[in-house]
């Protein structure tokens, strides 16, 4: 099979060859290795791994499938060795809720990174349904809901519900038969039918943020920088969710949530943070604010005094007007972002 005319000669081990086909297959297979792992470093690092393994292994390549599901075969394989390896398994969290009464804890992905919607952009730009299937197998809530699949389950789901590859070359790729593929789809989809959020097909409908929704973000950076309860409240859902990854932190509920909040506002508490500034971004093709606060210590040079310095990155999931559920991040992935980590 010839799929490229450049084909033969990167097997033959023209190195430039081969790393010019590989290249066109990098964001398809990094957003690949995203879902299957949910931290987008290790998905990078499995694709320049796959690129390695392809190059080294190039006569192997026999031509029974396309140079791109080769690929996707080596990426895949290479994902379920790392999850093997590191014995990745979601888990309901192991700790009591920060603030509020006990509750049904959500499950802990700590290992769960965001990624802004420019790394993202590719896979919408030109199909308006290809659009909303990205958004919702691209959204925290799915990748959370099936890191909790085993992780054979969770690549033949992928290769077939979101990839839309057939049975049969799903069962070439995981080296397995039609039958397994088909009993291990039935039982990925009941499980995660029963840890989706309710109402996902609205939320996953439309990609570009509405008026709506504009408004709803700047409502809740203004009422963070005026330390507004009131105003803050009446952007939440009554059983708003808190993780914080990898940070094994969570509570649910939006009175538990203003109770913390009013602590972090009170300059006379210890858990007081000073005055905040938000950046309005966009992250796993959601709404997401930047917050960054001023609370100088004494340690500080003098030219930080007064600045504004990075907190939190907080990627919000909207439901008929309310936010539903906050996945707050570290600064680390501010720079991701195109976020500086102070501002003057």
């Amino acid at each position: 099979m010839v799929e490229d005319s450049g084909l033969s000669a990167a097997l033959a081990g023209d190195e430039r060859a081969f790393g010019e086909l590989a290249e066109r297959h990098r964001w398809e297979l990094r957003v690949h290795c995203y879902r299957m792992l949910g931290s987008y470093d290790d998905a990078d690092d499995i694709v320049q791994e796959t690129f390695l393994k392809a190059w080294r292994r190039r006569e192997t390549f026999a031509g029974r499938s396309t140079f791109r599901a080769w690929l996707y075969k080596i990426a895949t394989n290479a994902c379920l060795d790392l999850i093997d390896r590191d014995g990745r398994r979601a888990r309901p969290y192991q700790v009591p809720p920060l603030v509020g009464p006990e509750a049904e804890p959500p499950f802990e992905v700590a290992w769960l990174e965001p990624v802004p919607d420019h790394v993202l952009a590719p896979d919408t730009a030109e199909d308006p349904a290809a659009a909303a299937v990205a958004r919702e197998t691209i959204e925290l809530a799915f990748l959370v809901a099936i890191q909790r699949l085993p992780a054979r389950q969770r690549a033949v789901l992928i290769t077939r519900d979101v990839l839309g590859w057939p049975a049969g070359e799903t069962a070439a790729l995981l080296g397995t038969s039609v039958a397994s593929v088909k009993s291990a789809l039935q039982r990925a989809r009941a499980t995660l039918k029963d840890h989706l959020p309710p109402r996902r097909d609205d939320w996953s409908r439309a990609r570009e943020p509405d008026a709506r929704e504009q408004a709803l973000l700047r409502r809740y950076v203004q009422a963070h920088q005026q330390a507004d309860l009131d105003a803050l409240a009446g952007l939440l859902a009554e059983d708003v969710q808190v993780t914080m990854p990898p940070y094994p932190a969570w509570l649910v509920g939006r009175d538990p949530l203003l109770t913390l909040t009013a602590q972090v506002f009170d300059q006379a508490s210890e858990w007081y943070h000073g005055g905040w500034r938000g950046v309005v971004t966009r992250a796993n093709l959601q709404p997401a604010v930047a917050h960054y606060v001023q609370h100088p210590t004494a340690e500080e040079t003098r030219s930080l005094a007064g600045a504004y310095r990075a907190q939190v990155l907080d990627v919000l999931r909207v439901d008929d007007g309310r936010i539903t559920a906050i996945t707050s991040f570290a600064p680390r992935h501010f720079a991701a972002f195109g976020l500086s980590l102070v501002l003057s």
